[in-house]
C-alpha cells in the first residue's frame, strides 16, 4: 500500500510540476486551475473561484475618469472608402484611403462622460488612422468600469492566427506561438483567441491542419489568405473554400443581422461557457464585423454576455461573438515602433488587464490573433 501512494504521488507531482513548467507565461494560478479541470477537478477548482470572487465582487456604483491614450478622431473628417496614389518616400506610391471614423459611441450608463465613447486613434498606416479605440462604461450598475473598444480597418490592416503551445497544441500548424522578430516592424496589435478547443463546440483550422472539428452552425472568424476577416455562422454565411487560410470557432453568435438573440440570456453558464460560479459578470471579450468592413474588439471586466453583445452592436457590429472569459485570457495590446523594428513598444489597451504587455512576443499557451499593416 505504501508502495503504491509512493507511485500515486510521484505520479501526481509530476503532472503538477509537468503542467507548472509548460510554456506560454501563465501564471501559477492559471496553469493550476487549468491542470485541475484537466483533470476531473472543476467542481474544486470551482469552489475556489467561487470563494475569491465573494471576497471581491465586481463594484457597484462608483465613478471613472476615460483615459486618453491617441489622438481624437476629428469630427470633420469624413467617412469613406475612396483611394488614391500619393508619391512615396522612395518616388514611388504608396496607397492612400479617406480614413472610416466610426460615429460615437453611447454609453450604456447614462450621459456620456468626458471622452466616453470618443473615438481616439492609435495605431496608422502611411499616416492614414487605421485603428481607433475608446473606452465605455458597461451599464448602469458597474459604473466604476471601463469596456476598451477597438475598431480596426481591414483596407489598412490584415490579420493572423496564430496557435498556442498547449491549444490547440503542437502541430504542423506553419505558424509560430509568439510574434517573431520578423513580423514585428509592421505589428500594429494582438489580442487573444477563443475558449480552448474542446470547450469552444467547434474547431480550429490553419494551414491545412484542425484540432476539434469545425461544426455547421457555430460562430467562426475566417481569415483569409490575403489577411481579411470575415465572421458568420459556418454552413450559412460562410465555409471552407480554396481562399481560406484559417478558421476559429467559438459558441453560437452574440450579434446576428445586426441584432442581440434573445438567447444571450439563456442558460449563460452552459451557453456561454463555465464563468466563475456562473456569475455573469466576468472579464470578457468579443468581436465583431461591421457593414463597412471593420474588424470589431471588445474586451473589460464587470461584463455579462447581453453587455458585451450590446457594446457590439453600440459599436456598429452586424455579426459578432463571444471570445474569452475571466481575467488570466484576456489580453489586447498595441504597439508603438521604436528605432528597432524587432523591438517595438507594447501597450495594454486597458490597464486593468491582467496580462504583461509583451505576452505575445514570446510563446504563448493560448492561440492570438496579430494584427499588422497590410
Amino acid at each position: 500500500m505504501a508502495g503504491l501512494m509512493v507511485v500515486v504521488l510521484v505520479g501526481l507531482g509530476w503532472s503538477i510540476g509537468t503542467a507548472l513548467l509548460a510554456p506560454g507565461g501563465d501564471s501559477v494560478a492559471a496553469k493550476l486551475a487549468e491542470w485541475g479541470r484537466d483533470h476531473g477537478l472543476g467542481a474544486a477548482v470551482g469552489w475556489m473561484e467561487t470563494a475569491q470572487y465573494d471576497l471581491h465582487p465586481p463594484q457597484e456604483g462608483g465613478s471613472v475618469s476615460v483615459p486618453q491614450i491617441g489622438k481624437a478622431a476629428g469630427a470633420g473628417t469624413a467617412a469613406g472608402s475612396a483611394s488614391s496614389q500619393a508619391p512615396g518616400a522612395s518616388g514611388g506610391s504608396v496607397k492612400v484611403v479617406q480614413p472610416i471614423v466610426p460615429g460615437p459611441v453611447t454609453s450604456p450608463a447614462g450621459p456620456n462622460l468626458p471622452s466616453e465613447g470618443v473615438w481616439q486613434s492609435i495605431e496608422s498606416v502611411n499616416g492614414t488612422p487605421a485603428m481607433y479605440a475608446t473606452f465605455v462604461r458597461p451599464d448602469t450598475t458597474h459604473t466604476s468600469y471601463l469596456a476598451g473598444i477597438v475598431s480596426m480597418d481591414q483596407r489598412l490592416v490584415k490579420f493572423q492566427l496564430h496557435p498556442g503551445e498547449t491549444d490547440p497544441g503542437p502541430g504542423a500548424w506553419g505558424v509560430p506561438t509568439s510574434v517573431p522578430p520578423t513580423d514585428r516592424a509592421n505589428l500594429l496589435a494582438t489580442f487573444n483567441g477563443g475558449f480552448k478547443v474542446k470547450d469552444s463546440r467547434g474547431g480550429f483550422y490553419l494551414n491545412g491542419q484542425t484540432a476539434g472539428t469545425l461544426t455547421n452552425g457555430a460562430a467562426s472568424l475566417v481569415f483569409g489568405k490575403d489577411g481579411h476577416v470575415t465572421v458568420g455562422v459556418w454552413g450559412r454565411d460562410v465555409t471552407m473554400t480554396p481562399d481560406v487560410g484559417a478558421v476559429r470557432q467559438n459558441l453560437k453568435l452574440i450579434v446576428d443581422h445586426g441584432k442581440v438573440p434573445a438567447n444571450v440570456d439563456s442558460n449563460v453558464e452552459a451557453n456561454w461557457g463555465a464563468s466563475i460560479s456562473g456569475n455573469l459578470y466576468v472579464w470578457r471579450s468579443a468581436m465583431g464585423l461591421t457593414a463597412d468592413g471593420r474588424l470589431i474588439f471588445v474586451y473589460g471586466p464587470a461584463l455579462s454576455v447581453r453587455s458585451v453583445a450590446d457594446l457590439l452592436q453600440r459599436s456598429g457590429v452586424v455579426t459578432g461573438l463571444q471570445m474569452e472569459i475571466n481575467p488570466a485570457w484576456m489580453s489586447f495590446m498595441y504597439y508603438q515602433q521604436t528605432a528597432d523594428p524587432t523591438t517595438p513598444t507594447p501597450v495594454n489597451l486597458l490597464s486593468s488587464q491582467e496580462r504583461p504587455a509583451d505576452r505575445y512576443l514570446q510563446p504563448t499557451s493560448r492561440d492570438f490573433i496579430q494584427a499588422s499593416t497590410r
